[in-house]
């Protein structure tokens, strides 16, 4: 099977990340779409999902906002959940997306709130 490029960019990103990963620290996996942003803390020692914010959530379909507003939104409630379980440091796995947009955006307000990566 013949692996495209933007799963070939995924698999490189994701490994480079559990490489350095250590005990300590977590990793947040990040989708997009055109309309959504959803988010992911996972632990992958344990292969476990221990924390999760989606813009599909009952809660964000009554928002009329853009799409980096919504990003801002999602990621202002993934950091709330965060610090009610006493996750601060995680590594950031941007995935097949760049570090550009509504990707930086939610990733700068993670870091207003309080998360370390």
């Amino acid at each position: 099977m013949k692996l495209t490029a933007t799963i070939r960019r995924k698999f490189r990103v994701r490994n480079k990340l559990k490489k350095i990963s250590s005990n300590e620290r977590l990793r947040l996996s990040i989708s997009r779409s055109t309309k959504n942003i959803s988010a992911q803390i996972i632990d992958d020692k344990n292969q476990a999902t221990i924390l999760s914010a989606s813009s599909n959530e009952k809660d964000f379909k009554s928002i009329k906002k853009n799409k980096t507003e919504i990003s801002v939104i999602v990621a202002e409630k993934l950091a709330k959940k965060a610090q009610e379980k006493n996750i601060t440091k995680i590594y950031f796995d941007r995935g097949v997306y760049k570090y550009h947009g509504r990707v930086k955006i939610f990733a700068e307000t993670l870091r207003k709130n309080g998360m370390k990566f």
